[in-house]
């Protein structure tokens, strides 16, 4: 006697908590103490960028007074806050509106 195994149901994946977070931007601000060299180095210390990008990044901070650096989950947003704060830059966490 044969047996029927049942159809097997295709379930859909859960979504991470990352994916369902509408993101969080991380944001640096000009100022007038840090040099262009070392607001470079720092962006390549916590972010592990190249040297290209990195003065990229701080360019735009020095020419428009801010730069998005990064969207990630809040967690790893506030964390690279965190990091540029304690190389004493002027970094906000903001809700991506996008």
């Amino acid at each position: 006697m044969p047996v029927t195994l049942p159809t097997p149901t295709a379930t859909p994946r859960e979504a991470s908590r990352e994916a369902l977070e509408s993101g969080y931007l991380v944001v640096c601000w000009n100022d007038p103490v840090n040099l262009m060299p070392y607001v470079t180095h720092v962006f390549q210390q916590v972010f592990g960028w190249d040297r290209k990008r990195a003065e990229k990044h701080m360019m735009e901070v020095h020419e428009k007074g801010k730069s998005v650096l990064v969207r990630e989950s809040f967690e790893k947003a506030e964390a690279h806050v965190h990091q540029l704060q304690s190389y004493s830059l002027q970094a906000t966490l903001e809700k991506d509106a996008g």
